[in-house]
């Protein structure tokens, strides 16, 4: 890792710190999303808006808030059951290892889309199951994926 890395590496560090502060001190954080590991749910440039509630409050199917390596996860709960919460990225192979109440920050309550707002769905569609499974296949349909949503949206806002 070159020093340019390390400082970048750094400040997302620091930025993820003090966005977990925010929400432990107003109760409250919208967050941009930059990966892919929620699609189709959730897509890069999404703005997550995320509410402080305890982790027994959190149903299987929420999306939840957690920190894990000094970074910012959002993934499905597909587990909350006798203090263990299992979470996976909706396009990730794997579940993640268990979220610790240290780790656990809050739950999205709503998803800002094109100035919209959505109310995050418990499941997937046939449709985004679909797009899930292609995504969680491969990295390359990912990219596709993201890329071919973006020129939609671009076509779409031009005519």
């Amino acid at each position: 890792m070159n020093l340019r890395d390390a400082v970048t590496d750094e400040s997302h560090a620091l930025k993820c710190e003090m966005a977990a502060e925010v929400l432990r001190s107003s109760g409250t954080l919208r967050l941009r999303v930059t990966g892919w590991s929620m699609l189709p749910a959730v897509w890069p440039g999404d703005v997550l808006i995320v509410e402080r509630v305890e982790p027994a409050g959190v149903a299987e199917g929420d999306i939840v808030l957690f920190v894990r390596h000094r970074r910012l996860i959002a993934h499905r709960v597909v587990k909350n059951h006798s203090s263990t919460m299992l979470t996976r990225g909706d396009s990730m192979q794997a579940t993640d290892s268990p979220v610790s109440d240290n780790e656990f920050l809050g739950r999205v309550t709503s998803i800002v889309r094109n100035d919209r707002n959505i109310e995050p769905s418990k499941a997937l569609g046939s449709g985004q199951r679909a797009i899930a499974a292609l995504v969680r296949r491969s990295d390359v349909a990912a990219g596709v994926v993201v890329r071919v949503r973006g020129l939609l949206q671009t076509s779409s806002q031009t005519v």
